[in-house]
């Protein structure tokens, strides 16, 4: 853990960033820094790792430190997904050597050894055939499979490698049948939901029917309560989830671009392709993106950065994603804070570079349908042609600041809602700078009250010209219907 005085100067940038939560930075006073600089917007709950009690006490120290730090932040849930792994092995590893036999098998009970290995996936005899490609623990192991009978697949070891208990198993070119959903990520949403996550994680997403299952199961554990549904992320980590993109999309909330396993599946050198395809059809369908996956892997043990990693940071930047998100660099690793302060610093460089969003075509985003998106469409083009300072949004449930988002435009989005949930769920968004705001429910004066307030910050002054969307019904969510070109007196 670093011991260096930290700086805490706030780093204002539109891309937000995504931070896990673990053994690293589970600490009141490190996250209110890490909040306080400007650099953490949504800490990610992995639920690959602790108890129910374990995600329950995190939950209360991220919202006490947002409080403290006085910037609400988004929790996000990330569910495990199917354990698609070998089995526990005898002194918890094996040596394999290039061209040996490895037998892998689904019915095999206690720990694995050179002989037999047994699989926590047990349906995989029944996916895989001869000649199929097998990656291991992350593609650092290739397995051929010479044939399959009942549990048993027959595979020819590629590449010498120690394998250790419990490594990943991915299918070269995808097709394994296991569900997006399990038992324990039944259970798990139920803590998620407890808890009061703003928005929740869906692993290993094949279709529109996996999102469909995780809404049921959200609104059947929320029944009868009048609190924010979390928003649902898909995470796009299958060779399926690609030829379903669209329907996927729209299906969900957001999108994370999952970028470890689906590497595995279709090849390290297709990766970054398709993540700036993923983020770019996000902003067309109007859902937001995270770019994630060994953003700043080297900040596990090191202070800086590497140049590769600040231009990977950067490039998503430039590509329009929503959210960079930090894995073991702060769950786990020695300089969380730094990890999330060079992010910032990163995003707010690639940004100030940024003129509109590189490979996003403003004709291919959907049109408007609906008032309130028309509002938000026009409050951009308006604050070009008059060279506004800022878009501002009186808004209940933060819709109307979404969308302004999702059109190519880098001045800053105040959103000001009474709403802590919209607040939160806010966090999220690129370019939005959400504000606890309980305005007056006359128009004018409310109006008022948000100019004087932005001049207090310093945001605006006398004669800036900025924009301002609102409803004529004032606090009555989805009623924005009307958009005002004002001057600062």
């Amino acid at each position: 853990m670093s011991t260096t005085k930290r700086d805490l100067t706030r780093i204002r940038h539109n891309t937000k960033i995504v931070a896990t939560l673990g053994p690293g930075s589970n600490n009141v006073d490190l996250l209110e820094d890490m909040i306080r600089v400007g650099g953490l917007n949504v800490v990610r709950f992995n639920f690959s790792h602790g108890t129910a009690e374990f995600h329950q006490e995190n939950a209360k120290i991220v919202r006490e430190a947002a409080k403290r730090a006085g910037h609400e932040v988004a929790i996000m849930a990330d569910l495990q997904g199917p354990k698609i792994r070998v089995g526990k092995l005898v002194n918890g590893f094996i040596e394999l050597n290039a061209g040996e036999k490895l037998l892998l098998d689904a019915a095999h009970e206690g720990e694995g050894t050179r002989e037999r290995v047994g699989l926590d996936y047990r349906d995989l005899p029944n996916d895989v055939k001869a000649g199929d490609i097998l990656l291991l623990d992350d593609g650092l192991l290739t397995l051929i499979v010479d044939s399959v009978n009942g549990s048993e697949i027959l595979t020819t070891v590629q590449n010498s490698h120690k394998l250790k208990s419990n490594k990943g198993i991915n299918k070269q070119g995808g097709g394994l049948s296991a569900g997006a959903l399990t038992e324990k990520d039944f259970r798990d949403l139920k803590t998620a939901v407890a808890i009061g996550c703003d928005y929740l994680a869906v692993s290993f997403v094949k279709s529109a029917e996996d999102l469909k299952i995780a809404r049921d199961l959200v609104e059947q554990e929320m029944q009868g309560s009048d609190a924010v549904r979390p928003g649902l992320v898909s995470k796009i980590e299958r060779v399926e989830a690609i030829e379903n993109l669209d329907e996927i999309i729209k299906a969900s909330d957001g999108i994370m671009v999952a970028r470890g396993d689906l590497a595995v599946e279709v090849g390290n050198a297709a990766v970054p392709a398709l993540q700036k395809r993923m983020i770019k059809r996000a902003r067309e369908l109007r859902r937001f993106s995270i770019t994630a996956t060994q953003m700043m892997e080297s900040m596990i043990t090191n202070p800086v950065p590497t140049r590769a990693e600040v231009s990977d940071v950067a490039n998503a930047v430039l590509d329009g994603t929503d959210a960079v998100m930090c894995s073991a660099e702060t769950a786990v690793g020695a300089y969380p804070f730094e990890t999330v302060r060079q992010m910032a610093i990163i995003c707010a460089a690639a940004e100030a570079e940024q003129d509109s969003l590189n490979g996003v075509d403003e004709s291919n985003i959907h049109p408007p349908v609906g008032t309130n998106l028309a509002v938000a469409s026009g409050a951009v083009h308006v604050a070009r042609a008059v060279q506004a300072k800022a878009i501002v949004a009186l808004t209940e449930s933060g819709s109307t600041a979404f969308q302004i988002s999702r059109h190519s435009i880098q001045l800053p989005v105040y959103a000001l809602t009474p709403s802590v949930s919209a607040q939160r769920r806010m966090a999220m968004y690129r370019g939005v700078r959400p504000i606890m705001l309980a305005t007056s429910k006359d128009h004018d004066t409310a109006v008022d009250e948000v100019e004087a307030m932005l001049v207090e910050r310093k945001v605006l002054e006398s004669g800036d010209q900025y924009i301002i969307t609102s409803g004529s019904r004032m606090r009555e969510s989805g009623s924005t219907n009307m958009l005002q070109v004002m001057e600062v007196r």
